[in-house]
């Protein structure tokens, strides 16, 4: 017999939805003002993608974990609520959010006077031949995994794409026992070395970069330099990739391929409630309120400008939501949009990288659509009604931004739910169980 999930009311002055550095620094601020305040979250344990925690085997690779416990620490103390483990999937009405709790399948209805959106970022991937072999990872995506426990001790790695998690990733992978064998980096030297240049006025940041270059100096790290193909080995497994500075095409022997091409913002659920976007970001104040009263954002979702931009700007949004000023803190601020700017402008996609899919190279995985059943559409919407690009459980958050960069393509629409739901979740009756 099937039995229909109950689900769960709960309220609060400030709801967060990201429990990343922007969402923790902005549910400390605001509850440290006196406002009830709750985080939401998918992951098991607060920290994102930045401050994401390891096995306990492994804190002597975790170089940041010092700085997230205490994070969270002053979080928990100042009285914040944190749902970890549950995904937002809808918004029904102005001042109500619906949350999926896979653990035991409980539908959560928050009710809020303020929303502070802190979604974060995901990698960005585009398609080329063989980018679909097992040993071809996403270049945080490793790192993750590595984190939870995945095995790279003595495995020969090549990290490639673009942005500055590449660097940071090849000295993770190092620590961990990987033999890291090249880092290709798209950006030409030239824009590097004028990105390098700006970050004189901030030492912090480039002792970090040099700390991670020191990890991994005897690894070749070629500028101007993008994957081509991934090569299938015996019994189909990667055996080697091959690389391209627009010069001459060589080949590189290895076990993985850790790649990736810089980030997208996690902007569906602003685009859901209403929230105006500029380009590709959530466009907010000065106070981290975007178009839609009541409900801010900050972190990536606002511009990929790292950790001591989200951090800022999680503090201005908590106070603003609060009724609180935040002049104090708006040369950080504007310290970390700077640092966002230089980055976009930096590891911007070359044209080349457009042209790597061939015919035959899947372009959407969920769905198995070739980039050749694309050719001859005019929008993301046509594509996706004549074979199901971005149709699959992702909903289009890998092919969805491949596509705007090989085709031109935005995506159009954001639907209810925001991700995949099972439909007796969905089908959840109305009556609601306080757990306030």
């Amino acid at each position: 017999m099937f039995i229909k999930p109950q689900p769960l009311t709960q309220i609060a002055d400030v709801v967060v939805v990201g429990a990343g550095p922007a969402g923790i620094a902005a549910a400390t601020a605001a509850s440290r003002c006196g406002r009830s305040v709750l985080v939401i979250d998918d992951n098991p344990a607060p920290g994102g993608q930045i401050w994401r925690q390891g096995l306990p085997s492994q804190r002597k690779f975790d170089a940041d974990g010092v700085t997230r416990d205490r994070a969270v620490e002053q979080m928990l103390a100042a009285g914040v609520r944190v749902a970890s483990g549950c995904r937002v999937i809808d918004a029904p009405d102005r001042a109500t959010l619906r949350a999926y709790r896979e653990e035991d399948g409980a539908v959560l209805h928050v009710l809020y006077g303020k929303l502070i959106l802190a979604t974060g970022a995901r990698e960005r991937f585009l398609p080329f031949p063989g980018w679909t072999l097992p040993g071809v990872f996403g270049a945080g995506g490793l790192q993750a995994l590595v984190k939870g426990g995945y095995e790279v001790a003595g495995k020969r790695v090549v990290v490639a794409g673009t942005g500055p998690l590449l660097l940071a990733v090849a000295a993770h992978l190092h620590d961990y026992g990987a033999k890291v064998v090249a880092m290709a980096e798209q950006a030409p030297a030239w824009k590097l070395a004028a990105f390098s240049a700006t970050m004189l006025t901030n030492p912090s940041k480039l002792m970090q970069g040099a700390g991670y270059r020191g990890r991994v100096i005897g690894t070749p790290y070629q500028a101007g330099t993008w994957p081509m193909a991934a090569i299938a080995g015996e019994g189909g497994l990667l055996r080697a990739v091959k690389l391209s500075n627009g010069k001459k095409t060589w080949e590189v022997a290895c076990d993985m391929l850790a790649c990736g091409f810089h980030l997208v913002p996690n902007t569906e659920l602003a685009a859901l409630l209403g929230c105006e976007l500029r380009g590709d970001f959530v466009k907010v104040d000065a106070n981290q309120q975007t178009s839609q009263q009541g409900i801010y954002c900050a972190g990536e979702p606002t511009g990929i400008g790292g950790l001591d931009a989200a951090l800022a700007e999680g503090e201005i949004a908590g106070l603003a939501a609060a009724g609180q000023p935040t002049t104090h803190l708006q040369k950080r601020a504007e310290a970390g949009r700077k640092f966002a700017a230089g980055l976009e402008r930096t590891f911007a996609l070359r044209p080349e990288l457009r042209t790597l899919a061939a015919p035959d190279t899947v372009f959407c995985r969920c769905e198995d659509v070739q980039t050749a059943s694309l050719a001859g559409h005019h929008s993301w919407t046509e594509a996706k009604l004549q074979t199901r690009c971005g149709m699959g459980p992702c909903q289009g958050r890998i092919c969805g931004p491949a596509a705007e960069v090989v085709f031109g393509w935005k995506n159009a629409s954001v639907r209810q739910p925001i991700f995949p739901t099972p439909v007796g979740a969905l089908c959840s009756n109305d009556s609601i169980e306080e757990n306030a």
